[in-house]
């Protein structure tokens, strides 16, 4: 995908003083991480950072790494703070699920995600039990197949790393795509057809409710590919959409493959931010195991960041997106008010 390490970015120590001063100011004045503005978490010395932060994600390889948050000198509430302050003067925030939530905590949250967070008990996964919303899968220490978030950007801030495991899985979807028009072009052409996708775990709480999209796309020479595999196969297990053909199905199995074979992997470390256009990229987890006793539980802080360099999508892309223009805040979760009280 990439052949240097042109996708890494350090802080100064410069960097990290204003980020501390910054933080002082929004403590004194008493402002909760979630009330923060751009304008709450001045950082003016970082300006031309953020800038070739937000330059690489579009116009370069679609990731970075941003390295030096110096995470064990702040408690949760302020590392919440920072982390949020840092992600305004990069893009706007946009919620993660139906409660509204802007900030989400990745983490391991044990065996009855699937009952907070969305499952089909009427079907199982290959281990026995039920099939898990991928929002509920996140929250497991289980593997993650490669996916894209509902978001221009999301970004992930390593708080701790698990004993083993948990190693981020990225390949360029633009990669994936042209060489499987090399490869094999009748089943790429099957990849610009809609597939119907479930919203359970998102904006719904049964699989019924779906909507069709492409797995790839383009307009006006951008090109951009959400995919889950979770929402498809939760759409194909209902009786309201058809039946993926041998082909649709072969299509998918071979993008995997071609994604496995040309993807990388990424290690964070604790004070590591990463940061996916998830136009260009597919991303994924190892699966991990956590040591409570020796302080070694995964936590990770993510936002989905709507950018304010974002490319145009497609017009049918509003199905998901709602807004497919470039630079528009767009993305994340629809708040329905009457599914935000309760689980998630």
């Amino acid at each position: 995908m990439v052949s240097s390490d042109s996708w890494i970015r350090d802080l100064r120590p410069a960097d990290i003083a204003e980020i501390e001063a910054a933080l002082v100011v929004v403590e004194d004045r008493g402002l909760s991480w979630d009330e923060i503005m751009p304008a709450d978490f001045p950082l003016p010395g970082m300006s031309a950072l953020f800038d070739d932060v937000r330059d690489e994600l579009e116009h370069g390889c679609g990731m970075l790494k941003l390295r030096g948050v110096p995470v064990g000198n702040y408690n949760e509430d302020q590392l919440r703070k920072i982390y949020f302050g840092l992600g305004q003067n990069i893009g706007s925030p946009v919620h993660q699920n139906r409660r509204g939530e802007v900030m989400r905590f990745i983490r391991d949250e044990g065996t009855d995600v699937g009952e907070k967070y969305g499952q089909i008990t009427t079907a199982t996964m290959d281990d026995g039990k039920p099939f898990l919303s991928s929002y509920a899968r996140t929250l497991t220490n289980g593997a993650l197949r490669f996916h894209t978030d509902r978001t221009d950007v999301v970004s992930l801030l390593c708080v701790n790393q698990a004993a083993s495991g948990g190693v981020s899985t990225i390949c360029s979807s633009v990669s994936v795509m042209n060489t499987m028009l090399d490869r094999r072009p009748d089943l790429t052409e099957l990849l610009y057809e809609p597939y119907f996708r479930s919203r359970l775990g998102e904006e719904a709480r049964v699989p019924e409710d779906v909507y069709p999209l492409p797995v790839f796309a383009q307009r006006d020479g951008k090109f951009t590919s959400h995919f889950s595999l979770t929402y498809i196969e939760a759409a194909q297990k209902t009786e309201v959409v058809p039946k993926l053909s041998g082909a649709q199905a072969e299509a998918i199995d071979v993008m995997l493959e071609v994604a496995a074979e040309l993807s990388f992997e990424m290690i964070l470390e604790p004070g590591d931010i990463q940061f996916l256009n998830s136009h260009v990229t597919y991303h994924g987890r190892t699966p991990f195991e956590d040591d409570q006793e020796a302080g070694l539980s995964r936590l990770l802080m993510r936002l989905w960041l709507s950018m304010p360099n974002s490319r145009p999508l497609p017009i049918d892309h509003a199905v998901l997106w709602r807004d497919t223009e470039p630079g528009q805040i767009r993305g994340g979760i629809c708040q329905i008010p009457e599914l935000q009280h309760g689980v998630d």
